[in-house]
């Protein structure tokens, strides 16, 4: 993926935080937005982007701004437009366009949602009340199970529920769909902001703490100090529990057949037939157990803490998880932890930026067939198709030209491009939403509706043929992803627009952002799970021994000079758990360069902004990740997401040769690396 959503989008249920459209008329690259104080070699992205750093505060609003979230808001703002007009046009009910319009409009309707109070959240506590023994417990977990998790598409191993279900295809069979199943439970972002000893991990814990009790007193809990100090208590047993997020990553460790009878002595503590009733998960025989020793120990908690803890939690989280559908001092009380305390944000974003989340969460690819009608022509469909045309070719020539490679290894490498199937733009069959009740004024039951509709989607999968078209992303979102098990690719409409992608600048510019991001996207099929899957999807390593030891090799260089960064003294990146998306950003980059080369159909790129076709393309590159993130968020980010930061993912260009003399690179300079210490993986 390009973009990964943080911890904070989950819990509030928002899009990427955005910023103000680009202005209109802008064109190329932006030459005041520089600074040629730095030289090139030192740090590339601050030659890229100082001057625009070094003017720009991030509204108060937001936890970060940067052009990706430019791009969201244009794109939300014109979501909004199509979401308005379906309002408007009052479409038979029942119709997709009607449900759209009522959608978003009960959300918008503050005044009957304060009305309401927590009228709609009654029978949740009530069933949380009648819970009287363990096996209650475990009828009420089950029906708190959700398709909100996502281990190799949108890699997303976050849910606030104990456990987070993802339908997809087997690893080991990739004939069949298979229920995964992950660990969760925990209210903050992952487990070191329990375990962590440090003092500004030791403020975040109180300022949960303190979270948990006014949400408890929202509730009306009474003792409610005490009682989240057991809440606090139990969700940090969870995450002692927990796998850390670089284990999490690994697809061999992942990889976990259980039948549904090893879960009473692998994970003795649940009622495990009881939960999968309620879950409505009676039919699989075989499921696959992402962090077992997770299951193992978030099950025995189950067992061992007392029920009326339990039942605190769960009102916690029953609160927290329709906070935005909730009255006004639900809302501000859960953002006050997730957005001023993880993101550093001042004050929320306006309601009808939620209002876009939450009708895209419900009717995502509704929406998106009225959007690439209006904002996707034929023609940069078009122009698109011949620019991943490009990049495959481009692709296999790298291939071709790999002296380390054995035959055999380039035979599978190339059949894995053979079977690439490449979406671009939007999904060729849409999804069909007769199945949602959507009723207008109910902005809290539309939520929950929406979101057991999802997970019911998801479960009818279960036994039925692969469906390699299936999108994972809805045509208006700003980001693009990589399907490994599918073998397959998404780049959204969204992605494909200025200044990621333009008809109006020139081809190097596009080939540096909009390029290098479907060569990221193809690169994933062979990073380091990339390399794990066969043509036909199965977990099958499909190098030599040999090849396999020189991936290897160039994959350690990577993670030690990513290891080498450090944005906040004694906090590095984390060059292993970011391996993935840096080898894809290196191959990926080389290849667009390749292709941009390709393009030019041997002639002589054009000088722009008087800038050299390749400066064009490398400036293009690291302006494309142009960002400012808040400490507190930025922290978060290097704890728990796959994505190396977007300020450090322009020193990629130190490991292409190119790129020195398009900039006069020199040894001394702090980027300078000799020729054999630059990674060439692919």
């Amino acid at each position: 993926m390009r973009r990964s959503a943080s911890f904070l989008v989950l819990c509030l249920a928002v899009p990427a935080l955005v910023a103000a459209p680009p202005k209109a008329g802008t064109r190329g690259l932006d030459l005041a937005g520089m600074d040629r104080a730095v030289a090139p070699g030192d740090d590339f992205f601050a030659y890229a982007n100082g001057g625009w750093v070094k003017r720009t505060e991030i509204p108060g609003d937001r936890g970060s701004f940067g052009v990706g979230h430019q791009v969201t808001d244009l794109t939300d703002r014109r979501v909004a437009a199509l979401i308005k007009a379906a309002a408007a046009t009052k479409a038979p009910a029942g119709s997709e366009l009607r449900k759209v319009g009522d959608c978003f409009t009960s959300f918008m309707d503050e005044k009957t949602i304060e009305a309401r109070g927590l009228a709609p959240l009654q029978p949740t506590f009530q069933a949380i009340a009648a819970i009287r023994d363990r096996k209650d417990l475990a009828r009420y977990l089950g029906t708190t199970l959700r398709a909100d998790v996502d281990v190799l598409n949108a890699t997303n191993y976050y849910t606030a529920n104990l456990f987070g279900l993802w339908v997809a295809q087997d690893l080991d069979e990739p004939s069949r769909y298979s229920p995964f199943l992950l660990q969760g439970g925990l209210g903050m972002p992952e487990r070191s902001y329990y375990l962590d000893p440090s003092e500004g991990m030791a403020r975040i814990r109180a300022q949960y703490l303190a979270h948990v009790a006014a949400m408890l007193k929202l509730a009306g809990v009474p003792d409610a100090d005490a009682r989240a100090g057991a809440v606090l208590d139990l969700e940090t047993h969870m995450a002692t529990a927990h796998a850390g997020r670089e284990e999490s990553g690994d697809v061999l460790k992942g990889n976990n057949h259980w039948r549904r009878s090893d879960f009473g002595t692998k994970a003795p503590g649940l009622d495990w037939e009881v939960y999968f009733a309620a879950a409505g998960l009676t039919q699989p025989e075989t499921f696959v157990v992402w962090q077992p020793g997770a299951f193992t120990g978030l099950s025995a908690l189950t067992a061992e803490v007392p029920l009326e803890v339990w039942k605190d939690y769960l009102t916690f989280h029953a609160l927290q998880s329709r906070a935005r559908v909730l009255p006004k001092a639900v809302a501000d009380q859960s953002f006050s932890f997730y957005g001023k305390v993880l993101s550093g944000a001042a004050k929320p974003r306006e309601r009808w930026v939620y209002g876009v989340a939450v009708t895209n969460q419900a009717l995502g690819e509704a929406i998106g067939k009225a959007y690439v009608a209006k904002y996707f022509p034929p023609s940069e469909k078009a122009r698109a198709q011949k620019m991943v045309a490009n990049l495959i070719a481009a692709f296999r020539a790298r291939i071709a030209a790999l002296a380390w490679m054995s035959p055999e290894t380039k035979a599978k490498a190339n059949a894995k491009l053979d079977t690439l199937k490449v979406g671009v733009g939007y999904p060729d069959r849409w999804r069909d939403y007769a199945g949602l009740k959507i009723v207008a004024g109910d902005a809290f039951g539309n939520a929950e509706r929406a979101e057991r509709f999802e997970y019911e989607r998801n479960l009818r999968k279960l036994g039925q043929p692969i469906d390699r078209s299936e999108w994972v992303m809805t045509p208006q979102t700003v980001n693009a992803v990589n399907l490994p098990v599918m073998n397959a690719l998404n780049f959204p409409a969204a992605i494909l627009q200025p200044p990621y992608f333009d008809p109006k600048r020139s081809e190097a510019m596009d080939y540096g952002a909009t390029g290098a991001t479907i060569g990221h996207e193809i690169s994933h099929s062979f990073d380091d799970s990339g390399c794990l899957f066969d043509a036909s999807g199965k977990l099958n390593n499909w190098w030599t021994p040999e090849d396999l030891k020189h991936f290897e090799a160039s994959a350690e260089q990577l993670v030690k000079q990513f290891d080498a960064y450090e944005p906040f003294p004694g906090l590095h990146i984390k060059g292993r758990q970011t391996l993935g998306e840096n080898i894809a950003d290196v191959a990926g980059l080389a290849a667009a360069h390749d292709a941009y080369r390709l393009s030019l159909g041997g002639k002589a790129a054009p000088v722009v902004q008087g800038l050299t076709g390749d400066q064009q393309f490398f400036l293009s590159y690291a302006q494309s990740w142009r960002e400012k993130t808040r400490e507190p968020l930025l922290r978060q980010q290097i704890l728990t997401d796959g994505h190396t930061p977007a300020p450090f993912r322009p020193t990629t260009v130190r490991n292409l040769d190119a790129w020195y003399p398009a900039f006069q690179v020199k040894p001394g300079q702090t980027l300078y690396l000799a020729p054999a210490d630059r990674v060439k993986i692919w």
